[in-house]
């Protein structure tokens, strides 16, 4: 595994935890009219794109490394398709808490996208500083 892959792992990890447990504290006791019992669905399914977008990164970064900026954003795409699809199949099938499992949702979805895009954008600037030392290492 590489070390990017066990980073955003850990990273994801420690996200999911802990939005997962302050998320069902504050709905469970600062506004106990907004829980509902799905909420545990939302994490787990941010939790598993997470590992499903890290997986798909690593592979594309260890076989086409030039167009990660176009695959990132692709899964971008993929993940805002795939979370509307999850979000109205839940509304549809469950009925209930319709406005708090949407407003929760959206929360989550937002900072998941504020974590993706920090970690990559660190990674990106990584690959950008050992770029510059090798070139560097190499013209000395």
């Amino acid at each position: 595994m590489s070390l990017t892959k066990r980073n955003f792992f850990v990273q994801l990890a420690i996200l999911t935890l802990v939005l997962g447990w302050l998320g069902a504290g504050i709905l469970r006791y600062v506004l106990p009219g907004l829980y509902f019992e799905g909420y545990p669905c939302i994490p787990v399914y941010f939790f598993l794109f997470g590992i499903f977008e890290i997986s798909m990164f690593d592979a594309c970064r260890r076989y086409d490394s030039k167009r990660l900026v176009i695959f990132y954003l692709a899964i971008k795409i993929i993940k805002i398709i795939l979370s509307t699809f999850f979000a109205i199949i839940y509304c549809i099938a469950v009925r209930e808490e319709v406005k708090a499992f949407l407003l929760t949702f959206i929360v989550y979805y937002m900072i998941y996208l504020v974590h993706d895009t920090w970690f990559f954008s660190n990674y990106e600037k990584a690959k950008g500083k050992q770029h510059k030392k090798k070139e560097n290492e190499t013209n000395a």
